[in-house]
């Protein structure tokens, strides 16, 4: 059944967003060439970080000067090479990179269809903390571990957590039936993609039904509390902000 003219999943609230990809409008960005953008979260909506999504032509890139951004990207789909400053990776599907603020980075040598979701922040510079350090890395390296002792929701941390990172992007996996075991209202700000699967995502006072290809915005203190569902494990790829002082 094809769907009605005019409706869409979309939502967009004051404190959370749903994005479902039959609304993707692409953007041109500077330092992004050969390749569609879209972007997806930014400080359009309220949001103190952007999230991108990347799809590259062969031949296309992307490469940014050093500046006051730091950026994570996740390979969904094709590989390229990732360099930041003098660190060198190929990135085939499930890798990621992390690029600190003050460094140069670049991805090049794309395969056609290659998709990137990048996402983007100013680095909250801490007085005695050290500056974080680049990573090219892949997430078939890191062992997923029980979420507060639950095997069936598990947690795969992709950036090191101690100080010098004030971002963690993470990918949270749920067998069929599992869920977050409480409503969490937190002060971290959340940036999702629906990686594989589907459930159902509280947000605050609204229910939504999301699969592969959504991206999910929550504003800090938004409540939220997910359910996987169906007959295949659940997954989601996601962002937050760590490691700083509330004031």
């Amino acid at each position: 059944m094809s769907t009605p003219y005019g409706s869409t999943r979309t939502r967009v609230a004051a404190r959370h967003a749903l994005l479902a990809p039959d609304g993707h409008v692409k953007s041109s960005v500077p330092g992004i060439t050969g390749a569609t953008t879209i972007i997806l979260i930014s400080e359009g909506m309220g949001a103190k970080f952007s999230q991108l999504l990347v799809t590259f032509e062969s031949g296309g890139q992307a490469s940014f000067l050093a500046n006051e951004i730091e950026t994570v990207g996740y390979v969904l789909s094709g590989g390229g090479t990732a360099v930041i400053g003098d660190k060198r990776g190929r990135c085939a599907a499930g890798s990621f990179f992390f690029a600190p603020a003050g460094t140069a980075w670049s991805f090049t040598g794309p395969k056609a269809g290659t998709q990137v979701t990048l996402f983007k922040k100013r680095y909250a510079f801490f007085p005695g903390v050290p500056g974080p350090k680049a990573i090219i890395g892949a997430s078939s390296r890191i062992k997923g571990e029980p979420f507060l002792g639950d095997p069936d929701a598990r947690l795969q941390v992709l950036l090191p957590d101690v100080p010098a990172y004030d971002l963690a992007v993470n990918i949270f996996t749920y067998q069929p039936g599992a869920t977050l075991p409480f409503v969490e209202t937190h002060i971290m700000e959340h940036g999702l993609l629906m990686l594989s699967g589907q459930g159902v995502y509280r947000l605050e006072d609204s229910w939504y039904p999301v699969g592969a290809g959504d991206v999910i915005w929550m504003a800090p203190y938004c409540p939220q509390w997910f359910v996987a569902m169906g007959k295949q494990p659940a997954s989601y790829l996601y962002y937050k902000d760590v490691n700083r002082p509330a004031l």
